[in-house]
């Protein structure tokens, strides 16, 4: 699709809330975009000269030098590009990186024999992942991308040592699927750690000492235990340690919840690829993921550009189910919408007897200045409901990419203040069929809020917002909200405790460097209509 079709699907400028704030000259998000765009239109030459411009600012930038040897090879000059990829290793970037691709734009040097004796002193089978999800009070799932098509199993035992493993079915990757695959594990005890390796074609791809997860507890068993939460990651090699700040509180799982890559190329699938791989390549993600069950829905960044309105349709604009696709290859979902007939990604998942409901805020987004617009579409916002009202649990978090306090983003109508029919009609029927316990958690502002929304009738709805992971770029903090903190990048960690006779949320936010900025909790008394 043409450029100036995708500008037309973006809200107007008064909707956008007045001119978009420029990003400052160190933000890494826009450094290597010139050279990734010639990549994907196949000017080698040119993307070779852009990525050899930024090195001349930054001589060990690793992406840099990843894109000038993918096009020195591609213009037949292996050495340059042997010269990269060795400079590429010694700055940090895993040889994996190389085999991962785009492999459209990297197979010239990964079948030249320089590379392939590079590669078989320190390759590896497993390029990706393992990436832990689905995760249930007697299973769990593991997504791995590998070198090239192969059986995958994955051996757990409760031993660090595996000892008496149990051993998954086969799953095989393929290159239909870009080289993934996810093996299902059952039979698992609750509330269970688990320690495992993966083995690709019969040898186990990770050494000691390995992995370890945790089953949840029973399912609708009161229980106390941690998930966080967050949004706003873009890539940025200096705040990738955030992944292991998160690690160290050792969650059972982690939600991301939009703006989780930045890539905002929807007709570009090597560039979208690209940002993915990048990001997984990283040891700091690829610690939290294997031991952490992580789920994710999208935002405007991840799916198509910033604030993008695509439409009420399933397959117009004509990226969106090929965006759709690529984004269901690379993360570990139970469920991706309503599948092919009704894409997205909303879902849900249930921990102990606390249910969460996460929701797609892009793919069938209408204008707001229309009437009636509509952020989830009917199908998703009737599933919504459907999952609210049939929730028995104590909590039922409802998470959605954008927040849903009024004032959030002042002058915009990108947030839940652009669709306040729909924003209302979830409401309702929370109020309507006294269905307590209810919390609500957003990203998309680059901060970390806590937010108190007045209702007539019903409790007082509180929201928790996250959304500066890893971003460099800030938003400024709103007084109206009940705390906001932006001085450094941060996560939300929430600790659920239904054991106690008055069960309890709490919700704190900790700062890139582990420090704990804030602390607030909700008991599920402040949370139930009044008789």
């Amino acid at each position: 699709m043409k450029a100036n079709v995708i500008l037309l699907l973006l809200l107007p400028l008064a909707a956008r809330g007045g001119q978009p704030k420029a990003k400052g000259p160190g933000d890494y998000r826009t450094v290597h975009t010139a050279g990734l765009n010639h990549m994907a239109a196949g000017n080698h030459a040119e993307a070779a000269a852009a990525f050899q411009a930024v090195l001349e600012r930054s001589p060990r930038d690793a992406e840099a030098l990843f894109g000038l040897a993918a096009a020195a090879a591609h213009a037949g000059d292996l050495k340059k590009a042997m010269a990269a990829v060795a400079q590429a290793l010694d700055a940090g970037l895993p040889i994996e990186r190389f085999v991962a691709g785009p492999r459209g734009w990297t197979r010239p040097l990964v079948e030249a024999a320089q590379f392939q004796e590079l590669w078989r002193q320190r390759g590896a089978t497993l390029v990706h992942g393992p990436m832990a999800g689905c995760v249930t009070d007697s299973g769990a799932r593991f997504w791995v991308r590998t070198a090239g098509e192969a059986d995958v199993q994955v051996a757990l035992s409760t031993s660090p040592q595996l000892d008496s493993p149990i051993l998954s079915p086969a799953a095989r990757t393929s290159a239909a699927k870009d080289f993934t695959c996810v093996v299902a594990v059952d039979g698992l005890k609750p509330d269970t750690a688990y320690h495992y390796t993966v083995q690709v074609g019969g040898k186990a791809a990770l050494a000691a000492p390995y992995p370890v997860f945790r089953t949840f507890p029973q399912a609708g068993a009161k229980a106390r235990f941690q998930v966080g939460f967050g949004g706003g990651a873009a890539y940025y090699p200096p705040t990738e340690r955030m992944w292991d700040t998160i690690l160290a509180h050792k969650p059972l799982a982690f939600l991301f919840l939009g703006d989780n890559i930045y890539i905002d190329a929807p007709t570009k699938p090597d560039i979208q690829r690209y940002h993915y791989y990048r990001r997984q390549s990283r040891p700091e993600f690829r610690r939290l993921a294997a031991a952490t069950a992580i789920y994710a829905v999208w935002d405007d960044h991840d799916f198509g550009t910033d604030n993008c309105v695509p439409g009420p349709d399933v397959d117009k604009p004509e990226w969106k189910l090929p965006v759709w696709r690529l984004f269901a290859e690379n993360w570990n979902n139970p469920a991706y919408g309503g599948g092919e007939k009704q894409p997205g990604c909303w879902h849900d998942l249930s921990i102990g007897d606390v249910d969460f409901i996460l929701t797609d805020s892009r793919y069938y987004r209408t204008n707001p200045k229309q009437p009636n617009p509509s952020m989830l579409g009917p199908a998703q916002l009737q599933w919504t409901l459907d999952r609210l009202k049939a929730s028995k649990a104590t909590f039922k978090v409802l998470a959605n990419g954008v927040p849903w306090a009024l004032g959030t983003k002042p002058g915009s109508l990108d947030t839940w203040e652009g669709y306040p029919q729909e924003r209302e009609a979830i409401f309702d029927c929370i109020e309507q069929n006294r269905i307590a316990g209810v919390v609500l958690l957003s990203a998309d502002r680059h901060r970390s809020d806590l937010w108190k929304l007045e209702r007539g009738v019903g409790y007082p709805l509180y929201e928790f917002e996250s959304s500066r992971l890893t971003n460099q770029h800030v938003h400024g903090k709103i007084p109206a909200a009940l705390f906001s903190y932006n001085e450094k990048q941060s996560f939300g960690l929430l600790t659920f405790d239904t054991t106690k006779p008055d069960p309890e949320v709490t919700y704190e936010i900790y700062s890139i460097d582990g420090e704990r900025v804030h602390s607030f909790t909700l008991k599920k008394s402040q949370l139930t209509p009044k008789p």
